[in-house]
Parts: structure tokens; sequence; C-alpha cells
């Protein structure tokens, strides 16, 4: 009787049962522990790795014939470099300072890493889309690494220094104030929280943004399989095939592949609920091939496969290989054995709203795969050539999409009572997302060096 009156007090005093109050109030006394300037910081430690070493160590286990690509990709810019390297940010992360407040993180929270899709209801939503890396980890690593590449993304597109720094305190900004937004909520409020393509029309500044998103969301709209399956398979002899496009699509020559492909979609079937197995097994499988994805996953073993209902109505399914998160060393191992399980329920847990395949599945060799929709209107907003003014409302909605997503798992009052209602902890973030921004433009031409004198292969895609 005893032991439960205890437990029963542990529980009531647990932080999520707290008042808002007490939870503000103990996020504002961490500012004594942990200023909130001391974000700021990026010191370069004398022991750091070589980072074409750390790189090295995270193609271990990729298919080594593909990573030639990826070192190509990430050759391109600083911001190619910056997508490809989240193990190096992770190794320097770990070593910044923290609150010790941990949230259901991202582990590649950058600007490209948020886009548009489809909920199972075919509404547009804006969210993060890449949970390759979540991890529960330090709420400080996602947005330190999302406003470093704000400064990268600026430097790229030939914006000043200004208007980079702009764009970040524009990020930091938003995300401070809607944490503080999400902490008058109750969980379900938060939980239902989500950025449709409704709400940024109507919220448009003015005629010219409003164009621009309405012109976002068409192309979105437009990128499901229905379009894409013309582009990318064939027919032959009465059965429908993928078409090699090599080195990026290509098909497996292993023996017994077929026999291997269908046990694998056996038990990716079981990690579904049971209503979305009555759903996937209205489609036959057809064909499958070996895909090479995004600059940070090339190496990866990827797969896409190819299904069919009724009508040859199609469905392209993408098992995309899961490793352990590159937050791991620093964060702690995952509580899920299956590496794809880690990613699904990250993802649930982060995202307003997710794909109806989204499972997971061990293949052959042990290796952890998740799986989802190759193309559900999934649409990234393109970098190139955008204006300071877009790429200021851009991180505004990236910065007020994280916050939510933090706020899922997180404890948003005790984050938002450190934060605090000035800018002061913007300020902070601004100056390291530039101090890292430049330490990025470094690591990248110890990239460009190591190609030039043959220590790394890198392979030019035309």
């Amino acid at each position: 009787m005893n032991a439960t009156r205890k437990a029963s007090r542990r529980e009531q005093t647990a932080p999520a049962f707290r008042s808002r109050a007490e939870r503000l109030a103990a996020g504002k006394a961490l500012r004594d522990r942990v200023p909130r300037k001391v974000h700021s910081e990026w010191k370069l430690r004398p022991k750091r790795r070589d980072p074409i070493d750390v790189l090295e160590e995270s193609n271990r286990g990729r298919l080594r014939e593909l990573v030639p690509i990826r070192y190509g990709r990430m050759l391109k810019s600083p911001f190619t470099f910056l997508r490809g390297s989240a193990a190096l940010m992770a190794y320097d992360l770990a070593e910044t300072p923290r609150t010790g407040i941990q949230v259901q993180a991202c582990g590649d929270c950058h600007l490209l890493n948020f886009g548009l899709f489809a909920t199972p209801e075919r509404h547009l939503v804006f969210d993060v889309n890449d949970f390759d890396e979540t991890l529960p980890a330090p709420w400080e690593w996602d947005l330190k690494r999302l406003a470093v590449s704000f400064v990268i993304a600026a430097r790229d597109d030939k914006l000043s220094e200004a208007q980079a720094r702009s764009a970040v305190m524009r990020c930091v900004r938003s995300y401070r104030e809607h944490l503080a937004e999400c902490s008058k909520l109750n969980p379900l409020q938060v939980w239902y929280e989500r950025l449709d393509v409704e709400t940024l029309l109507a919220e448009a500044p003015g005629a010219e943004a409003k164009r621009f998103r309405q012109r976002i969301a068409k192309q979105a709209r437009e990128r499901v399989i229905e379009h894409h399956f013309p582009k990318i398979a064939t027919q032959s002899g009465g059965r429908y095939r993928l078409v090699d496009q090599p080195p990026l699509v290509f098909h497996a020559t292993e023996r017994d592949w077929n026999k291997w492909v269908r046990e694998g979609l056996s038990d990716y079937r079981h990690s579904l609920s049971d209503e979305r197995r009555v759903l996937f097994d209205r489609y036959r499988f057809e064909d499958s091939a070996l895909k090479v994805v995004g600059i940070g996953s090339v190496g990866t073993r990827c797969y896409i496969g190819l299904f069919f209902a009724a009508d040859d109505v199609p469905l392209i399914l993408q098992f995309k290989e899961a490793r352990h998160s590159v937050l791991e060393p620093y964060a702690g191992k995952s509580k899920y054995g299956n590496q794809g399980e880690r990613v699904v329920m990250g993802q649930r847990l982060m995202q307003s709203s997710s794909d109806i395949f989204l499972g997971w599945v061990r293949g052959r060799r042990g290796f952890d795969f998740y799986v989802r929709q190759l193309r559900d209107m999934k649409m990234s907003v393109p970098m190139e050539g955008l204006s300071a003014v877009q790429l200021d409302r851009y991180a505004q909605m990236c910065g007020w999409t994280l916050a939510r997503a933090h706020a899922k798992s997180g404890d948003a009052a005790t984050i938002s009572g450190y934060v605090g209602k000035s800018g002061a902890f913007d300020k902070a973030l601004a100056k390291f997302a530039f101090a890292y921004a430049d330490q990025v433009e470094k690591d990248h031409a110890a990239l460009v060096k190591a190609v030039r004198s043959g220590r790394v292969e890198a392979l030019a895609e035309e």
C-alpha cells in the first residue's frame, strides 16, 4: 500500500502533471545553470576529429559503389555538404551547451527536410518530412541545425549576411513564440495542430505570396504516382517492369531475389494495423528495383516496389534502409530494436499526420527498413532563387512547425520558460548559426581538397 502511494505521489509530481506556471518557472530557473547566451558559442575543440574521417566512418555498411555519388552531391556547395553531413554536426553539437530537456528530435533538421505532403484525408499539410535520424535528444540540437541551414542557404543564394541573419532570427523567434502558444494548449489540442495549405493561403501576406504558395501547392498535388508511373515503368509481355536508369535506378541481380522480396512484404504487412492490411492486400506485387536516394542517404539500401490493384491501378512503395541514428553515440540507444520501427514511431510522434502505408521490416542479412509511399504529394520548397522576403517567410513556417513537433513529445512550458519572451535567445542562436556556418564552409573545403588529392572518390552526376 505504501509503495502504491509513493508511486502515485511520484506520478502527480512528474513534469507533465505540474501546472503550466510551475513548469515555466522551472524553465526560467534553468537559466542560472545554463545562461541563454552560452548557446551562441561555437568553439573548435582542440582535438576535433578530421571531418573526412567522420564522413568515412558514416559510410560503413553503405553500398561502396554508391558512396562516390554521395560525395559528388556533397561536393557541389556548402549547403549540399551540410545536408550530407548530419553525423559530423551531431558530433559537434554533442559538445555544445544544453538544458537537459529532451524531445523527440528529428536529428537531421535542416530547411529542406520540411515540405508539403498529403494526409490520409488528402489534405496538403506543411510539416517535418524526414526522420532517418530521429531519436529522443536535446531540443536545442534540432533548432541549431535548422538555424545553420538558413545561413548556408542564404549564402548559397547570394543573399547578404544581414538577410541571412533576418531569416535565422525569424525562424528562432517563430519557434519560441509558437512554443509559448503550445504551452497554453492541452495535449489533445497540441496533437491536432497542423499547418495546412488552406491556412497558408489564407495567411499569405500579399497577392504575390499567395500566387507563389498556390503554385507550390499545385506542383505538390501533381506529384502523385499516377503522374510519375509512366516515366519509370514499362510494359512487356503483359507485365509491368520498372525501367533501369543506372546508376540511380537498377534491378538487383541476386538469385532468389523475388523470393526474398515476397518474404519481406509478408513481414512488412504485420507492421500495419489490421484495417491497413486489408487495404495493402488489395494490391499485388509486380516488380522491385534499387533506387539511389537523397544526399545523406546515398549508399544506404533503398528499394522501390511496384504494386497494382484491380484495373492496373499502380502503387509504389519505398523500402528505405534505417540505420542507427547519428545522434545515438551522444543521446543514447533507441528503445526499438528495429531501426525501421524507430523511424516510424519518431515520425508518428513528430508529424501532424503520417502516411497510411508507414511501416517497417527487417530484411535479409539483418538490415532494417521503413516503408512509405514513394510519392504522395510530397514537395519541398525550391530554395534556388528565393528572395530574402520569401526566405524569411519560409523560416517562420519552419520555426512554427518545429515548435509544434517538439511540443508533441516534450515539455513546451519548461522550454518556453527557458527561452523567454525577449529576443535574447534568438540573438544567441543567430550568433551560433553564423559561427557554425563558417565551420561548414571550412569542412566543405576539406572535402574538396580530399577529392582533389584522391583521398576519396566523388562521382559527378549529369
